[in-house]
């Protein structure tokens, strides 16, 4: 008998790790930034990441996404881990979350 993924379950413990991964410019976590735009997880716990970036140039391009694969993958439950960079739509401060806003001092 197979057990079944609690695809839902995954997905909290995903974004657990997600909020452990911070913007090297701002002490902001990239959830907590949003700059994760979607986080998809099959039932063979494949999982795929839609994330953006705040500029096209910004610094850590090459390596921001790796470090967001790696850490997914270094779950027990993750079979593989792909980050997809888009920028549409483009990243705005609006996107950030109320705690995002409070600890940089912009409520």
């Amino acid at each position: 008998m197979e057990s079944t993924i609690d695809t839902n379950a995954l997905g909290e413990k995903i974004v657990r790790v997600l909020k452990t991964i911070y913007d090297p410019e701002i002490p902001v976590d990239i959830y907590e930034l949003g700059l994760i735009y979607d986080v998809f997880v099959n039932e063979d716990t494949d999982v795929k990441i839609l994330m953006t970036l705040t500029t096209p140039n910004c610094p850590v391009a090459e390596t921001l996404p790796l470090e967001v694969e790696e850490k997914v993958k270094s779950l027990n439950e993750v079979k593989s881990a792909v980050v997809e960079i888009t920028f549409d739509p483009p990243w705005t401060q609006e996107l950030m979350s109320e705690e995002a806003k409070l600890e940089l001092g912009m409520l």
